[in-house]
């Protein structure tokens, strides 16, 4: 299966629930600010690669896990993802797209336009470190409760199915 976690810009709330799935960032704790940093990708998109998947990782059952940017797409960037996979021949349930865009918060948004768009990040990037870090639990939540949607199915037996 492919994973693909998706937010306006793709460099932070997307970034961080794809670190958190792939075990990259604690799930009990809040990451410190280093380890938000230290993350492939985080506060690091450019203008004009919205839209692009990034490869963040594979995960312990093999699927491999993306983050993107969706710019002003909103809903229809699934839309299109999803379209594009049956044109390519790919069954709707090998691809999860996950919107982390409802759990970015005033501070993120504040300081991913100063750090990314204004490219001010001596500034932006400790504001949207600390919105990050504000919305941790609830991206530890998405990725949990989304969990069951990608791991492999189970027999009685233990095995794996299909």
């Amino acid at each position: 299966m492919v994973v693909v976690y998706h937010c306006f810009g793709g460099s932070h709330s997307s970034i961080t629930a794809a670190a958190i799935h792939l075990g990259l960032l604690p799930r009990n704790r809040l990451p410190t600010a280093a380890e938000l940093l230290a993350l492939p990708y985080f506060d690091g998109r450019s203008r004009g690669e919205e839209g692009e998947l990034k490869f963040i990782g594979i995960d312990e059952y093999g699927n491999k896990i993306y983050a993107a940017g969706k710019k002003n797409l909103g809903s229809r960037f699934e839309a299109l993802l999803y379209d594009l996979a049956a044109i390519l021949g790919i069954k709707g349930q090998e691809i999860l797209l996950i919107d982390t865009s409802p759990l970015v918060n005033l501070l993120m948004r504040i300081g991913g336009f100063t750090s990314r768009r204004i490219g001010l990040t001596f500034l932006g990037r400790p504001v949207v470190v600390l919105g990050t870090r504000r919305a941790f639990p609830g991206l530890v939540k998405l990725v949990e409760q989304n969990k069951h949607l990608w791991k492999p199915a189970r027999t009685l037996a233990g095995t794996t199915a299909g």
